[in-house]
């Protein structure tokens, strides 16, 4: 298949060997590449009583046929393995420049397996390895170990690497590159800290072949003007994704003092507060004409630059523990940039030690200081005891799931879906979003079924792939909805493309034919993102995922009393039964069907997982 090379470069760190790895051509039209591609490599790997640390636990970096063609906003690449957070699926994209890098090493991908004795770090340049010690990065912050390797090495390369939180095994540790971008959730970057890996460096000057690369041209020029027309395009060259918090404030879609409010004052917070209060610049992966990331220059604490803060990182340190302090948000950003650590899971953890601390089950005595709403101070000592494991900070650090069950509280209080730490859209607000939540591949997951962005108003449109939308607080047809939905976003991480562009299917298909030679219309996208799905789902499920655990926890969906969405619980007993219908998933295994997996291409998973 044209847009790839047909082949990973897999690298035994217990070994230090290293060998191609051939993908088939079967593998590479059945699966499109990046996230997809690699759980169809993982796969194997997986068997029932899996352990996340065992050196056995693959980590893969992935590109795709559409990263460094030209296409606008496709310098995204996926970082995927079994999650030490969740015991479950892991995926986490990035941008930047790394994803561009990657593919130009002559790889589709890195699998990296094995466990070095000793802190390493691997520069892939033009298809030749280097594992080189890194004993002298190891503490460093991830902008620290960056410069260090820019001083090491020559050429134009891009660094992916782990700060403290991934060294340290923090459930969410990140995987940081090119200075601030993050492959966030799911625990990536505590993966790579238990392989001795502190940094992936990837150069190369290789470039896969277009097939047809005249008519691809054409096809460009209508998705800049594609993406240059679309409404939100100003919005987020302005304010950058956090243009979002007060609109969804209003559509009660981000949620405050811990998923139990929907109304505060957004302005103290919103995109035009931070560009009233600090200089601020664009950033923008490489070949994107938008730039949504925020830079913000000298804001005070000696810091001369912080990367960010996004909406996600807004909303979880700002209104989900009721902090409406400006610059203790910018700061604490900051400090899970510099170490490597997910702002949305931290800020979930540190308003559900608020919530408890309110209500008496964490006290001063037992958590070593005062936990209160909206104390700025508080939030930025939280976030440095998560990063430095002491005190207080070591359990937070796991995650609410196990906050909870150590501290003796109904787990149905911990927001979180799987392990994973629920993000900054209320589930109260598309009862869609509620439903992808709990049947999602990797948990509570924003970006696996984005109805914030799809079913939002002014932007119910058909996306030419048979999906209609409706009322998003109405549970009708929310099944069958959510499920296309589902499959549709499995693509965006697969080509792979930014789920922030306006893209239609029809243009996203033709692309795909143009790099691949392929004929694919709109429609074969969605049986691509059902294949996808269905085999992660297959890996959860080997890793002992059953219909019980597609829930959604009571805090996130007890309706509140206020606001856009009050009164409102999701429908899940309804929405979860028609998804199940659709997708022919078994009501009481939670398992696909093997009728559909036989007929969907995947007849070897049927046969692991029904024995036909």
């Amino acid at each position: 298949m044209k847009g790839c090379y047909g082949k990973y470069l897999k690298i035994d760190l217990t070994k230090r060997q290293t060998e191609e790895i051939p993908i088939s051509e079967a593998d590479q039209n059945d699966f499109i590449g990046a996230a997809a591609l690699a759980a169809r490599l993982i796969y194997p790997f997986v068997k029932p009583g899996f352990d996340p640390a065992s050196p056995e636990n693959p980590l893969i970096f992935a590109a795709g046929p559409f990263t460094g063609s030209n296409v606008p906003m496709v310098s995204r690449s996926a970082v995927c393995g079994i999650s030490p957070a969740t015991g479950l699926w892991g995926e986490a994209t990035t941008g930047g420049k790394f994803p561009v890098r990657l593919k130009a090493t002559g790889f589709d991908g890195i699998m990296i397996t094995g466990r070095a004795d000793t802190p390493v770090y691997v520069f892939v340049n033009d298809g030749a390895i280097d594992i080189k010690d890194a004993s002298h990065l190891w503490g460093k912050d991830i902008y620290e170990t960056q410069a260090a390797i820019r001083k090491e090495q020559e050429g134009r390369f891009s660094v992916a690497c782990i700060g403290g939180a991934g060294e340290n095994g923090i459930h969410f540790a990140t995987i940081m590159n090119d200075e601030g971008r993050a492959a966030g959730r799911c625990g990536m970057g505590a993966l790579m800290g238990l392989k001795n890996l502190k940094a992936l460096a990837v150069s190369g000057n290789q470039k896969a072949q277009i097939a047809n690369p005249e008519q691809l041209k054409s096809l460009i020029d209508d998705a800049r003007e594609c993406i240059s027309s679309h409404p939100n395009t100003n919005a987020y060259k302005l304010y950058g994704t956090n243009f979002y918090l007060d609109l969804g404030m209003r559509l009660g879609d981000a949620p405050a003092k811990y998923f139990t409010k929907s109304v505060f004052p957004a302005a103290k917070l919103h995109g035009p507060a931070f560009r009233t209060r600090y200089q601020m610049d664009n950033f923008a992966c490489m070949g994107c004409p938008i730039g949504c990331g925020r830079v913000i220059k000298n804001p005070g604490d000696d810091i001369k630059q912080v990367d960010g803060p996004e909406y996600e990182t807004v909303a979880a340190f700002g209104p989900l523990c009721m902090n409406f302090d400006i610059h203790s948000v910018v700061r604490a950003n900051h400090l899970c940039n510099c170490h490597g650590m997910d702002t949305i899971s931290a800020g979930v953890a540190i308003a559900f030690a608020m919530y408890l601390f309110e209500k008496g089950v964490l006290t001063r005595e037992t958590a070593g200081m005062d936990i209160v709403w909206g104390d700025g101070g508080t939030v930025l000592a939280l976030v440095d005891l998560m990063i430095r494991q002491e005190g207080i900070g070591r359990l937070l650090s796991r995650g609410v799931k196990q906050m909870a069950a150590e501290l003796g509280v109904d787990p149905e209080e911990a927001a979180h879906v799987k392990g994973l730490e629920i993000p900054m859209h209320d589930a109260r607000a598309y009862q869609g979003a509620a439903l992808t939540y709990a049947v999602g591949p990797r948990g509570a997951c924003h970006l696996k079924g984005s109805l914030y962005s799809l079913d939002a108003p002014g932007t119910e449109v058909g996306l030419d792939v048979g999906i209609t939308f409706s009322d998003k607080n109405d549970p009708a047809q929310k099944g069958a909805l959510s499920a296309k939905v589902l499959w549709f976003c499995e693509v965006y991480n697969s080509l792979p493309l930014c789920q922030f562009s306006p893209m239609p299917a029809a243009m996203i298909a033709k692309a795909l034919s143009l790099i691949t030679g392929r004929t694919i219309q709109a429609m074969d996208l969605l049986a691509l993102g059902e294949r996808s799905l269905n085999l992660k789902r297959a890996i959860n499920n080997l890793l002992g995922i059953t219909r019980e655990d597609d829930k959604l926890p009571a805090i996130a969906r007890r309706p509140l009393q206020e606001g856009a969405t009050a009164g409102i619980e999701p429908d899940m007993d309804r929405m979860l039964k028609e998804f199940y219908d659709v997708c022919q998933w078994d009501w009481e295994t939670g398992k696909p069907s093997a009728a559909r997996l036989n007929e969907t291409g995947l007849g070897w998973v049927a046969k692991d997982l029904h024995g036909k």
